[in-house]
């Protein structure tokens, strides 16, 4: 069975700081991997892509402030978040696919995490 297992979520006051692991189980990270975020009665947001080479992305809203990483002798991607802000406050999902794109298509890409709550208080 294809999983993603996320952690690391939690609560922070602005400012701070928190790492998201996701470990794939069932397969490799030989594709993109990358993390997304809702927010409440917000429309869900592309946050960060690692590429199969190496490239990254970051969406503009936190360029700087994040990290994405992967540890392949663990199976696991990371997103390093500092410098927190109230407006990070969202449900944060992680996939897989061959591709990932802005869209959050959720079970439609190959792999797609159960989501973490990352609260962000002023």
């Amino acid at each position: 069975e294809v999983q993603l297992v996320e952690s690391g979520g939690g609560s922070v006051q602005a400012g701070g700081s928190l790492r998201l692991s996701c470990t794939a189980k069932g397969f490799i990270f030989d594709s993109d991997q990358g993390w997304y975020r809702q927010a409440p009665g917000n429309e869900c947001e592309l946050v960060s892509i690692m590429r199969n080479d190496g490239s990254t992305y970051y969406a503009d809203s936190v360029k700087g402030r994040f990290t994405i990483s992967q540890d392949a002798a663990k199976n696991t991607g990371y997103l390093q978040m500092n410098s927190l802000k109230p407006e990070d406050t969202a449900v944060y999902y992680c996939a897989a696919d061959e591709e990932l794109v802005a869209g959050c298509y959720g079970s439609e890409y190959n792999a797609w995490g159960q989501g973490t709550q990352v609260t962000v208080y002023s």
